[in-house]
């Protein structure tokens, strides 16, 4: 077993990311995984992430308060709203944009592929 308390998470950053709070709670720098690693954001109102895609599937769950997320696989655009508990996958070359609308900080909880 590997633990990493929340305290003890290591923080990252990554461009195009705004007023966000980032933090790896497994995998990668926060220890072993053969998969997966998972990651806890702390969005502040206003912030988020430009828009991109990536080669690998991501998967997003809101913890606290309410994120705007932005989706198009090209031939279509889609804007969610996701609030506590609610979760959506990112395809494999799917541009994603998250952002903060609200007026209180939202926590998101992201996993996805070891490979970058």
């Amino acid at each position: 077993m590997h633990v990493v308390a929340f305290p003890q998470a290591p923080f990252y950053s990554a461009p195009g990311h705004a007023h966000m709070v980032m933090q790896r709670l497994q995998g990668m720098e926060a220890g072993p995984s053969d998969s997966v690693w998972i990651g806890c954001s702390l969005i502040e109102p206003g912030g988020g992430t430009t828009s991109g895609a990536s080669d690998v599937e991501k998967f997003y769950i809101c913890l606290e308060g309410e994120l705007q997320v932005t989706a198009s696989d090209g031939s279509k655009t889609q804007v969610t709203v996701l609030r506590p508990m609610d979760s959506c996958r990112i395809a494999p070359q799917e541009a994603r944009q998250l952002f903060n609308a609200g007026s209180s900080p939202a926590r998101v909880l992201l996993v996805m592929p070891n490979r970058i």
